[in-house]
């Protein structure tokens, strides 16, 4: 198991960011597929056609995410962690994703880099 830090910038405020992580017309606008989220601590979610699926676990409008993803059996939940910061050029988001399986790794940290924040970052950008 391996866990994943890093800090995007994305240009857009935080307010309109939680919305597009938590809103699920909005997160169909900039992933181009449904999506299935709550606000509801407890509620199931599933994104790009159940390729990401899991449990929301905690909410702090427009300042943090809190996620358990679903890996299959796992002795350890694999836990999302998304902390919205303020910042001049819009909002600086900080991920810590812990417990990812070895051999998903690289996956993963792709997905978050290119299709997930690299997808908001183009989306907020054009």
């Amino acid at each position: 198991m391996k866990d994943y830090k890093k800090h995007f910038i994305v240009p857009a405020p935080p307010e309109d960011l939680y919305k597009a992580l938590t809103n699920p017309l909005t997160i169909q606008l900039w992933t181009g597929e449904p999506a299935e989220m709550s606000t509801e601590p407890g509620t199931e979610f599933s994104l790009w056609s159940d390729s990401i699926a899991g449990m929301n676990l905690e909410f702090v409008e427009d300042k943090k995410i809190v996620q358990e993803w679903y890996f299959g059996e796992q002795e350890e939940p694999s836990i999302v962690t998304i902390i919205l910061h303020l910042n001049k050029k819009g909002t600086d988001v900080e991920l810590k994703h812990t417990n990812i399986p070895d051999d998903a790794y690289e996956d993963i940290v792709d997905g978050w880099n290119d299709a997930y924040f690299g997808a908001l970052i183009d989306f907020y950008t054009e």
